[in-house]
């Protein structure tokens, strides 16, 4: 990986935003999922972009290189990450993973995205009440597990509801929880103000239809069905977006199938570039 630097922004509450740069080309600007960080959730696929892209993996506040701060309601996450964006100081593309599909409200807010690529995006809102009961019960084991201190098995628990056990079994080969354990504590303050926030949220269809780059939506084929239900909602209500599938992956795409995740990214992205 070429031209490693660090890129940082102060966010409009202070909270200095923080993420390694790898590589040459097209900016593209990477969101985490729920529990890790930039560099743990795409450091698979990096190796197959980074000859192509510039690639900021910024974290979220309270993770990796970003500072700390109490208030992690969604709309302050999505402040960071505009500014974050903006900050580049030429048009990029986002890339965002489960939780990260909050570029979905980056990209509706900021005019310095050119395209976005939305991988298995969560959209909470269309869960149902067998879905929303495993969820809960994933939440609480975490809760229980990290009150131990058991914080790698706290993660575990919490992934097992987006995760299959292929999976799983890929995670903990790769030592992906024990590495993202130490967030469980922020994760769990970050669920307990979901309710709390009041900005523009990534389910919403005026959301959706606000955004006005080209949108990428990927899935696994094998993933679960909130996850499928999310991607075609998202491709139904994005002005101009692309559904494709992912063969054989489910939810963790970026960490079982690094590769023909990134060829599809690159594929898109480099599709969407203006002529210079």
């Amino acid at each position: 990986m070429s031209n490693r630097h660090t890129h940082f922004v102060t966010s409009t509450d202070g909270v200095e935003i923080g993420g390694a740069v790898h590589g040459q080309g097209p900016s593209l600007v990477f969101l985490p999922g729920g529990v890790g960080d930039g560099d743990l959730d795409w450091r698979a696929s990096l190796p197959y972009l980074t000859g192509r892209f510039t690639c900021y993996l910024p974290s979220l506040r309270g993770r990796g290189l970003s500072g700390d701060h109490p208030d992690l309601r969604l709309d302050r996450l999505v402040d960071d990450l505009v500014a974050y964006v903006d900050s580049i100081g030429e048009m990029a593309g986002l890339v965002g993973w489960s939780a990260g599909g909050m570029v979905l409200a980056v990209a509706a807010q900021s005019d310095a995205v050119g395209a976005v690529a939305a991988v298995e995006p969560t959209m909470f809102s269309l869960m149902d009440d067998q879905s929303r009961a495993a969820l809960g019960e994933a939440v609480t084991h975490m809760r229980e597990l990290a009150a131990e201190g058991k914080l790698t098995e706290a993660a575990r628990a919490f992934l097992g509801f987006p995760f299959n056990e292929e999976e799983i079994a890929v995670a903990d080969e790769s030592g992906y929880f024990d590495a993202i354990g130490r967030y469980v504590p922020t994760l769990l303050n970050q669920l307990s103000q979901t309710r709390e926030s009041t900005g523009p949220v990534p389910d919403d269809p005026a959301v959706l239809g606000a955004i006005s780059a080209a949108v990428l939506v990927l899935h696994g084929s094998d993933t679960k069905p909130l996850f499928s239900a999310s991607a075609h909602h998202v491709a139904n209500h994005v002005p101009d977006a692309t559904l494709r599938e992912i063969p054989g992956a489910g939810h963790a795409s970026p960490l079982t199938h690094p590769a023909t995740l990134a060829e599809a990214l690159a594929e898109f992205l480099l599709s969407t570039q203006q002529p210079t």
